[in-house]
């Protein structure tokens, strides 16, 4: 049942708020960069656990490369995100104040997509007059379990298990507009050496995100998120946890241009309703650096 504190150090995927994430781009496209994300807020338990007044405060720095490309004349992507964290995570437990902090390499997350509808691959000059248009989009997720644990740990910032995500994005675009509907299904592997030696197992959790976004000029925009997410009961030797998520996330996006290959994206999300697990206020600021192939 303490497996709960380790959403604390590595927050849980589900809680992704990622506007554009299939907006099409044309092909010979890379874009790399630094995010900075900080997250603050409490973790909320099962009234029978011996938890109380546990707050976290997690920083993460995370480095990413992603490439465009036509696959089957569709347009598709591919990238990865090496991230690191440190925090400090306190509590009561039984009444005795404890706390702990960690430092390290988190898991490297993977993504691959491509559009199914709309999105046709195209060089820059065809993108440049393309108009855009309705898109649905299919991407896969798979987090590896590259981050630092040590199964004498209770708290880590690693998860010892792969995790997997497919999910299918809509885009409707209307004028300066964009709305977006994701939905997908996160799947665990079994981490087979949790605490102290023991099995532990995770069912799915199913997510849902929206995102209404308003274009005051080419890469010059806002967006307003929202995601939710249900599922994810785990169990520890069999022994099943009170740990079914049921939980609700609200957000803000502002994406900057600097230069013609240069943006900075700020981004703000809060808990809007929380069952089980981290209930956090997250702050973050990206940038990000565009370039092309060359012929």
């Amino acid at each position: 049942m303490l497996v709960v504190l380790s959403l604390c150090v590595c927050p849980a995927a589900a809680q992704q708020l990622e506007p554009r994430a299939y907006s099409p781009n044309p092909i010979g496209a890379n874009f790399t960069g630094v995010t900075y994300t900080y997250q603050t807020g409490d973790v909320v338990f099962d009234a029978s656990l011996p938890f109380s007044n546990v707050t976290a405060n997690i920083n993460s720095t995370a480095f990413s490369y992603i490439r465009t490309f036509g696959l089957f004349g569709r347009s598709a992507s591919a990238g990865l995100v090496l991230p690191y964290a440190w925090g400090h995570v306190q509590g009561d437990v039984q009444e005795e104040f404890r706390q702990i902090h960690r430092s390290g390499l988190a898991d490297m997350w993977l993504r691959s997509s491509v559009n199914l509808l709309g999105g046709p691959a195209l060089t820059p000059a065809e993108f440049a007059k393309q108009k855009p248009s309705t898109t649905l989009g299919f991407s896969l997720f798979v987090v590896a379990p590259t981050g630092q644990y040590d199964p004498s740990k209770l708290i880590n910032i690693g998860s010892n298990r792969w995790s997997f995500k497919p999910e299918l994005g809509f885009t409707q675009p209307m004028g300066h507009w964009m709305f977006e509907v994701y939905t997908g299904v996160w799947f665990f592997t079994t981490n087979n050496d949790f605490f102290g030696g023991q099995t532990r197992t995770q069912e799915p959790i199913g997510t849902v995100q929206a995102h209404v976004s308003y274009t005051f000029r080419p890469r010059l925009w806002v967006a307003a998120d929202y995601t939710y997410y249900w599922g994810g009961r785990s169990t520890v030797n069999g022994v099943l946890n009170a740990d079914l998520l049921a939980n609700s996330r609200f957000g803000l996006t502002l994406a900057v241009p600097i230069t013609r290959g240069q943006s900075i994206k700020f981004a703000w999300s809060k808990g809007a309703s929380t069952r089980i697990g981290a209930d956090f206020s997250t702050y973050a600021v990206a940038y990000q650096f565009l370039w092309f192939d060359r012929k």
